[in-house]
Formats: structure tokens, C-alpha cells, sequence
């Protein structure tokens, strides 16, 4: 059987899409659908149901994957491993939120840079990323979601802790945290609020977490990096939630204090995620090992 219809076999199985396999592919459509259909002429059995938005596999095709999947991928890291790696360049194509990155990620991948290997970077939502990721845009991407399906791989990386913070005055006006804890989060209606969105992420997940309540306003200012929100937060704009890591030399200098300390804080959990099949190619590999192995220490 042949090896390349397997391929194709395989990266149609993940994508659920002939479409967004033949882009994986660098093929086309027509002959990513020509394939499949000689594969299945070989086999005398269909192995995906069509439809208007993509494909299911059939029984038989997710036996046929279950079988092959883990095979070809073994093929590909024997090649791939089989590269001079000190001799060939390769860029790693890294997505997330720019402060993960900027903080914590690039900062770890320093070493790997140090040993030749380049990185370009994305910025921007979860989902957004995900699809790039999916599509062939990105090899690594760092995501606050867990995607679904069988084309992309997670790896839970890290989890944060997440700190309601503003500046001492007005911890101090508030009354401390006794005061809050003992009055609830309508204590803190007069304090403005600054977030990343409109939607009021961070806050709303806190007020849920913490206080089992939704926030009664809208944010006094938005700004889109959650450094720009400590900033702001700094300055004595409002309060804000923001994760330890980022707000953590702030807290210790005293130029921002934590509202409330809860028995159990707000945690989000960070994942790794790559295409399926493509921890195989060594920069990747190496990659997603080292984030893994520093991430103990966050």
C-alpha cells in the first residue's frame, strides 16, 4: 500500500476536512479527494461519510487511522531525526498571548535559541490561534483552551494563579480585607475596573470563582496587554485580576497589593498544543520538551 495514500489518509483523519488537509498538504483539493478515493478502491470499503462541512470517518477508517497513525508519525521522527541538527537551521513558529511569551516562554526557549534554532512569533486569542495552528500558520501554540478533535495534540504546561490587585490607595479607602471579605464584592463597586476586553474576562471568572456573582459595570479602561493593564493598575486607575507570574514584582515592591486572599484562588490552566503527528520534526520536539521541563519551576 502506499505510503503517501496513508499520509493523506492520516492528515484527512485529523482534519476532518479534505480542504484543510490538502492545505497541511500543499496539495489540492481535487487531488487530496483523488487519493482518498484510490485508497479506498484498494481497500473496497469507504472510509469517510461526506458532507457539506467536511468528513466523518467511517468504523473502517477509524480502525484504519487507529492502526497506521502511530506508524507513520514513527517514520517521520526517524527521518526527521536523522538530520544533522547542528547544521540545518530550522525556525519554530511559536503562538500565544504576548505576555505568556514575553514573560515566560521566549525567555525559556533561550537556550535552544543560543544552539542555532530561530523562532517567529503570533499573537492573539485562543481560538484564533488555534486555527492557525490547524491550518499549518504556527508549530506550536500556547492556549488558555483545549482544542478538540484528533488534528491538534494539548498538553497541559502550566496552571496560574489568578491575584485581585490594586494600588494601596485604594486598599486603603476600601478598608483592607477584612472589610471586603465581610461586605462582599459590592465593597468594591466603587473602584474602576481595568481588563484586556470588553467582556470583562479575568474579572468575570474571578467574581464567579470567588464571590459567585457577575461584575455590576463595565471596565473604565481597556487595554489589550495585561501589562498595559498592570500599568494602569500601577497608576492608580482601579483594581484588575491578573495573573501571579505578571503582577508578582509589583506586589513585592508594594506598588500594587492584593485585594483578598481566597482559601482557593482563581487557577487557569495553560496547554502546549501542536499538530497532531508533528512532534516528529526535531525543533519542535526539542521545543515542546524544553517548555514542559522549565514550566516546573512557574
Amino acid at each position: 500500500m502506499d505510503l503517501a495514500l496513508l499520509r493523506t489518509f492520516v492528515t484527512v483523519h485529523r482534519a476532518g476536512s479534505f480542504t484543510r488537509a490538502a492545505a497541511l498538504l500543499g496539495l489540492s483539493q481535487p487531488a487530496v479527494t483523488s487519493q482518498i478515493r484510490a485508497l479506498e478502491r484498494q481497500l473496497g470499503r469507504p472510509l469517510f461519510l461526506r458532507y457539506a462541512r467536511g468528513v466523518a470517518p467511517t468504523t473502517i477508517g477509524d480502525e484504519l487511522a487507529h492502526k497506521v497513525a502511530p506508524h507513520l508519525d514513527a517514520l517521520t521522527e526517524i527521518t526527521e531525526a536523522g538530520l544533522d541538527r547542528d547544521s540545518v537551521t530550522r525556525t519554530l513558529h511559536l503562538a500565544g498571548p504576548p505576555e505568556f511569551l514575553a514573560e515566560r516562554a521566549l525567555p525559556a526557549l533561550t537556550p535552544l535559541i543560543a544552539q542555532g534554532l530561530s523562532i517567529r512569533t503570533v499573537f492573539g486569542p485562543a481560538e484564533e490561534l488555534l486555527t492557525g495552528l490547524a491550518a499549518g500558520h504556527h508549530d506550536l501554540a500556547v492556549t488558555t483552551t483545549r482544542p478538540r478533535g484528533g488534528l491538534l495534540t494539548a498538553t497541559p504546561l502550566c496552571d496560574e494563579e489568578h491575584v485581585l490587585i490594586a494600588a494601596p490607595h485604594w486598599a486603603s479607602e476600601l478598608g483592607g480585607s477584612a472589610v471586603l471579605q465581610a461586605g462582599g464584592v459590592r465593597v468594591l463597586d466603587p473602584v474602576p475596573l481595568v481588563e484586556v476586553h470588553e467582556s470583562l474576562p479575568l474579572i468575570t471568572r474571578y467574581w464567579s470563582a470567588v464571590f459567585d456573582a457577575k461584575p455590576a459595570a463595565s471596565a473604565a479602561v481597556i487595554a489589550a496587554d495585561l501589562r498595559a493593564v498592570l500599568s494602569c493598575v500601577t497608576a492608580g486607575v482601579g483594581l484588575a485580576v491578573l495573573p501571579r507570574y505578571l503582577c508578582a514584582g509589583a506586589l513585592d515592591s508594594g506598588e500594587v497589593v492584593a485585594l483578598l486572599d481566597p482559601p482557593v484562588p482563581p487557577l487557569r490552566t495553560y496547554f502546549l498544543t501542536v499538530r497532531t503527528g508533528t512532534l516528529g520534526l526535531p525543533h519542535i520536539a526539542r521545543a515542546h520538551e524544553w517548555l514542559l521541563r522549565t514550566a516546573v519551576d512557574w
